[in-house]
């Protein structure tokens, strides 16, 4: 199955944290990392805090949506994750945000990724990947859904 993740870091080795976090997705059992968007600097939503390094990756995976999710919570709690507040800063971040066509709404787990629409910070990688793509409950191609959005706090990393 296609699936798509949004991995963010803002404390400490930004990058670091994110070719960790690749490498450890890319282990997972029936799992390969396919695709990757190009990474932005993004402005955080929230608290006030250092600006995200984001990108979406495009993984083929046979594990079920559940499980899949519970490995990036372990990817997450391996690279010193921690919860303190919502929306707060972070080591990694992982979302899962599509799974196929899927539509789950189960304990812990929402797919798509129910603000998927609303963050230009997600939109815009993902548009780098699947832009003609479409959101499975709303309708619309991503690249639709971006359109509106600002995304001036999303700007493409140049090293």
């Amino acid at each position: 199955m296609l699936a798509y993740v949004a991995l963010g870091a803002n404390l400490g080795d930004r990058a670091g944290y994110l070719l960790q976090a690749l490498s450890l997705l890319s282990r997972l059992p029936e799992t390969r990392l396919l695709r990757l968007s190009p990474v932005y600097e993004t402005d955080p939503v929230g608290p006030p805090q250092a600006p995200y390094l984001n990108l979406v990756a495009e993984v083929d995976t046979g594990l079920p949506p559940q499980r899949l999710l519970e490995a990036l919570l372990e990817i997450e709690r391996a690279l010193g994750r921690e919860r303190k507040e919502r929306w707060g800063p972070r080591t990694i971040d992982l979302d899962l945000l599509l799974y196929g066509d899927w539509v789950l709404e189960e304990e812990g787990l929402e797919v798509p990724h129910p603000r998927l629409h609303e963050r230009a910070f997600v939109l815009v990688p993902l548009c780098d990947l699947i832009p003609e793509g479409r959101h499975p409950l709303l309708g619309q191609t991503f690249a639709q859904l971006l359109a509106p959005l600002d995304a001036k706090g999303v700007r493409p990393l140049v090293l």
